[in-house]
């Protein structure tokens, strides 16, 4: 069974501080991840490095059976769709909705590719089935920021991405958006052979919803443990990770951390 991605000894350094230190990881095909840690953990470097957008200091990184440094990076990018809020300002703010997602088809920012209809008429349904279809020819700077996120995950979609990578998807989204974003992204990943692997990148355990299935744990650059879901998101686990005395509960199918205070 060849990996969907697997990394061994990853360090990242940039000048006097080292940000990853000797990361190693493989996700398996019909495995979906949630990757936690606090801030400063190194989530964003170890996705930059993923998607291709930083060089490894050292270490070996796989992805779709293409190894990094051996392989048109650039073309494989086709290939991961990627949902942060870093792509928000290098959309121009007079590209419409339906042509950002277009964008995601040939892995552009400021769309300049030849458009055929088949892709405009993909794009339309990519848009209604995240509940904005009517919104296809709204310019970008016209959208809210939930409209935007929204958009983004249609865009992440339209190259039919064998994997999917979501930072911190629902920053800025209101709680009943963030609600049908979880439906979603469930429906998403019962797709099994048929949709791309998930990897979510939070620092917050309640956004890890059931559909991932593992978690990777990280604190200060390094892999602080990485397994089953279960095992992982316990109140141990998390007080470590987070470097503070913290409280896992469970209510009405919900994950929240209380800090627990210190005794006087």
């Amino acid at each position: 069974m060849i990996p969907i991605l697997e990394i061994s000894g990853l360090r990242v350094d940039r000048g006097e501080t080292r940000i990853l230190r000797g990361l190693a990881w493989r996700v398996l095909p019909g495995e979906h991840w949630a990757i936690l840690g606090a801030n400063g953990s190194g989530k964003t470097s170890l996705l930059r490095a993923l998607a291709g957008y930083l060089t490894p200091t050292a270490g070996k990184l796989t992805v779709l059976g293409e190894e990094y440094g051996r392989s048109d990076w650039p073309k494989l990018r086709r290939r991961i769709g990627i949902v942060s809020s870093a792509l928000a300002g290098s959309i121009p703010g007079d590209e419409t909705a339906l042509e950002t997602v277009i964008s995601g088809r040939f892995a552009q920012l400021d769309l300049w590719a030849r458009v055929a209809p088949a892709d405009r008429q993909a794009a339309q349904r990519l848009l209604r089935s995240v509940g904005l279809g009517r919104l296809a020819g709204r310019p970008w700077g016209q959208l809210s920021q939930g409209e935007r996120q929204r958009v983004l995950i249609a865009r992440a979609l339209a190259a039919q991405p064998e994997l999917l990578i979501l930072d911190e998807p629902c920053a800025g989204l209101d709680p009943v958006a963030r609600e049908t974003f979880f439906v979603f992204l469930a429906g998403l990943a019962r797709r099994r052979a048929r949709g791309p692997a998930l990897v979510l990148v939070t620092h917050h355990v309640e956004e890890i919803i059931p559909a991932f299935s593992r978690v990777l744990l990280l604190r200060r650059g390094r892999v602080l443990a990485a397994g089953p879901r279960r095992k992982m998101l316990t109140s141990a686990r998390l007080s470590e990770v987070f470097g503070a005395r913290l409280t896992l509960s469970r209510t009405g199918g919900h994950t929240h951390l209380v800090a627990r205070r210190r005794p006087r």
